[in-house]
């Protein structure tokens, strides 16, 4: 009997200290933020005037042609990449992406504010002062009309699916390196080179494969819809995901760095019923062992 009120003192003084202490460390080591907007609130203002429009993926089609392909390629359309990722990444700083996925990846109001002003979507205006200009131009000068027939032109070439690799691959590889993802191909490699990217953003961008591990779900979903909620003044942009493409990206974060999690939470339960059988037997045994003694 006296085991077992020690037994309860220790587990009492345990859950004081760890309920009591924890969650102050934890708020100051890691702030609460707030929830993932993924109807991105802070841009409505901005695209009011395009949103109340219908857009024409015709004429859609031809404002992007003329505006866009000179840097970005659309495979979907025929529009080949111009230069090598090298070349490109060595011109703009970072490569530019695809666009022939951006209507099926990215939050149509969130492209809306992109096209016409980049540094300002993406929250990073603070990169760009003193004479630095955002790699993209602002395009506020077009008519919201021809805005809004840019973004269903996008969306009406958008593949109706994608994987989570290929999802992962069109939203973060331009500047992320996944190395697990193919440890002996090495084709999870960032498209830009170090150097470039490194200029760029003013720091190497970390390797994603255990991402997972060491942030989590939960930060991970917070910070890759707004990376300055975590990290205020970071030079990362906001990607502008929808929910569905965001939840690809960290579903594809969680088969490379944690493949096994769905076979380690099912050994949990199995372990925890062992280890209480266990203690049954044990304290019989030690209660059969001690009766004479007491």
């Amino acid at each position: 009997m006296r085991e077992l009120k020690i037994l309860a003192v220790v587990v009492a003084l345990t859950l004081i200290t760890y309920w009591g202490v924890e969650p102050f460390a934890h708020s100051q080591m890691h702030p609460h933020v707030a929830p993932a907007d993924f109807k991105f609130n802070d841009v409505q203002e901005d695209i009011k005037d395009i949103k109340a429009l219908k857009g024409d993926a015709a004429n859609g089609e031809v404002l992007v042609t003329a505006n866009c392909t000179a840097c970005h390629s659309i495979e979907a359309k025929g529009f080949p990449q111009l230069m090598d990722n090298a070349s490109a990444g060595a011109a703009y700083g970072v490569t530019p992406p695809d666009l022939g996925t951006s209507g099926k990846l990215y939050n149509e109001d969130y492209l809306a504010a992109f096209i016409k002003n980049p540094a300002k979507a993406s929250k990073v205006e603070h990169k760009f002062v003193d004479g630095r200009a955002h790699p993209m131009p602002n395009y506020d000068w077009m008519q919201p009309q021809e805005i809004a027939d840019m973004v269903a032109f996008l969306k009406s070439i958008a593949p109706k699916e994608m994987t989570n690799k290929e999802v992962y691959t069109n939203a973060c590889q331009r500047c992320h390196s996944i190395k697990y993802g193919d440890m002996k191909g090495g084709s999870m490699a960032a498209f830009t080179s170090d150097a470039d990217i490194k200029k760029y953003m003013g720091k190497l961008p970390p390797d994603l494969s255990q991402y997972i591990r060491s942030r989590g779900e939960s930060y991970l979903t917070t910070f890759i819809n707004n990376p300055q909620k975590h990290l205020e003044g970071t030079a990362m942009p906001r990607v502008g995901l929808n929910e569905e493409a965001q939840a690809q990206v960290v579903a594809y974060l969680q088969e490379v760095g944690d493949s096994k999690k769905a076979q380690r939470e099912e050994l949990g339960p199995k372990f925890l019923i062992y280890f209480v059988i266990f203690a049954i037997f044990a304290f019989l045994w030690k209660a059969s062992k001690w009766r004479d003694v007491h």
